[in-house]
């Protein structure tokens, strides 16, 4: 693994996502290519392997907070903290539409669905719009949780959104997106509410075309469980209903502090960012491993089927990767990446990676980011641990 140095950038990075297709290429030709949002009022991108800016957008009206990504269609999405929402063409940052929320937004979610990708946007009102893209225009909109910011998360297939909103007593919904997309006149889009309360944090389990994963408070002691659900659809007089069915569920350890960060992976594992330790759970509440390996708390969690990235406020990435030989997948530690000098930074605050790099932020002190890449050698007949 090579470091390929920062990348200076004008204002604090608020997110991040690769916008080059994730292949795994290793014959010389591969480029990886990240766009960031900030707060110089731009958007960016950059070229990982050569380390430079490859283009940057004019300065907008307010600064960009959230963005999303569709590397097929080489389209990304932006949002700034007024609510106006842009698409720009990847290959050369030029601008291709625009849409206003009368508020600000909570959360912006692309999606692939199998007949057309669209994007998904949740008001700080508590309303989820439903888009095309990359044209922006409206298909749908629907009051979820009237006056509470909204938090979602699109299916791997595209067929089911989970919405929420943290801590609430108003159980959080799944929407079958068709629905969404093809409205029908005076009727409400294909929904059901999930019989739990103050829920904290959902995934999707990525092997799974329907399987969500929810965090939420017990009902009989108010602990902290985990539900798994499978999700479908069947057909009524009315048309098409969704259906939800319980699979599994497990309560946390009574030790174990509230995680703040939690992903999925393979059909069977869940991964959860507890402070500085990073746990590993079936979905059933078997406890598969524990990791300590930062001084700091984890700020950002990236998981796909080869690899686990961790950042932490102790400014260093951990590398883990997947050997999926026995029955449940096991993570092995392999490398640790160190950023920059504590006398200028406070820590990484995102993480992100492509089949050939790593990409994180790393936060100044003065209220500025830089990007820090790494990226990956292949050394034939070693280890797992080494690319």
């Amino acid at each position: 693994m090579r470091f390929q140095g920062p990348k200076n950038c004008g204002g604090g990075i608020d997110e991040l996502a690769y916008i080059s297709t994730n292949e795994c290429r290793f014959d010389g030709q591969e480029k990886s290519v990240v766009c960031t949002v900030s707060s110089d009022s731009t958007v960016r991108a950059w070229d990982v392997q050569e380390g430079t800016e490859v283009w940057s957008s004019p300065l907008q009206p307010a600064a960009l907070v959230n963005l999303a990504a569709y590397p097929q269609l080489q389209l990304v999405v932006t949002v700034d903290k007024r609510g106006l929402i842009k698409t720009w063409k990847a290959e050369n940052g030029r601008e291709w539409a625009s849409f206003s929320l009368p508020t600000s937004s909570s959360a912006l979610q692309a999606c692939d669905h199998p007949e057309t990708p669209f994007l998904l946007v949740a008001s700080a009102e508590g309303v989820m719009y439903a888009l095309t893209v990359p044209q922006l225009q409206l298909l749908s909109w629907t009051s979820v949780f009237p006056s509470s910011p909204t938090s979602l998360l699109c299916s791997p297939d595209g067929q089911w959104v989970f919405a929420s909103t943290q801590d609430s007593d108003l159980g959080p919904k799944v929407f079958y997106t068709q629905s969404l997309l093809c409205v029908v006149e005076d009727e409400p889009p294909v929904s059901t509410t999930l019989p739990v309360l103050l829920t904290s944090r959902a995934c999707w389990a990525p092997d799974e075309t329907a399987r969500l994963m929810v965090m939420h408070r017990n009902s009989d002691n108010m602990r902290l469980a985990i539900t798994t659900y499978e999700l479908g659809t069947k057909q009524s007089r009315k048309g098409v209903d969704a259906v939800v069915q319980q699979i599994a569920s497990f309560l946390l350890p009574d030790t174990m502090m509230p995680p703040h960060l939690m992903k999925g992976h393979g059909s069977q594992v869940v991964l959860l960012v507890s402070g500085l330790e990073l746990v590993l759970f079936t979905i059933q509440g078997l406890q598969l491993a524990a990791f300590q390996d930062h001084q700091k708390p984890i700020t950002s969690m990236w998981v796909d089927q080869s690899r686990v990235l961790t950042a932490s406020f102790d400014l260093s990435l951990r590398v883990y990767m997947w050997n999926k030989e026995n029955k449940f997948p096991v993570l092995k530690s392999c490398y640790h990446l160190l950023g920059g000098s504590h006398r200028w930074a406070s820590g990484f605050t995102h993480v992100e990676s492509d089949s050939v790099s790593i990409v994180g932020v790393e936060a100044r002190s003065v209220g500025t980011s830089i990007l820090r890449s790494y990226c990956f050698n292949v050394q034939h007949g070693s280890d797992d641990c080494v690319d």
